[in-house]
């Protein structure tokens, strides 16, 4: 079973959101029972709701996210999933340093898409600024999906 793990700082916006938003893609696909997806945060505390902006965007969607609490990353969590999308540059580089073993599941989201650059975190923004992201989330997921394929199907 292919697995993904969406990593963002706390694990309240980015990351749940990304998650919400494949799993609806691959439901969309008739592959959602096949996939395991979650989410996790480099500095999450554990427990924490998505914020409420992150919930309301996603219910706008049509997408349930008010169940999720937060999580840190562990070694043990890492060595779970074959693919692991971080936000931020920033990200990569903590758990590759710090879970070397696991550093060649560790991408960066923007990566989907042939970028290099960080995903805007929007906790301090508006709810525009929450569905600007989710938008961002979306679109690269979409596009990047085949790139998905590929990294899970390598450890497979």
């Amino acid at each position: 079973m292919p697995s993904i793990l969406f990593v963002c700082s706390a694990n309240q916006c980015r990351s749940p959101m990304a998650e919400a938003l494949f799993k609806s893609i691959l439901h969309e696909a008739e592959w959602g029972d096949d996939w395991r997806v979650e989410s996790a945060g480099v500095w999450a505390s554990p427990g924490e709701r998505a914020t409420p902006s992150a919930r309301r965007v996603m219910r706008e969607r049509g997408l349930d996210i008010e169940d999720h609490r937060s999580r840190p990353v562990t070694e043990g969590l890492l060595s779970q999933f074959d693919l692991v999308l971080v936000m931020e540059g920033r990200h990569a580089e903590v758990l590759q340093n710090q879970y070397p073993a696991y550093a060649d599941r560790v991408k960066l989201f923007s990566a989907l898409v042939g970028r290099t650059d960080d995903i805007d975190d929007p906790v301090t923004g508006t709810l525009d600024t929450y569905r600007a992201a989710a938008d961002e989330l979306e679109v690269m997921l979409r596009r990047g999906f085949d790139r998905i394929l590929e990294w899970t199907a390598a450890r497979n």
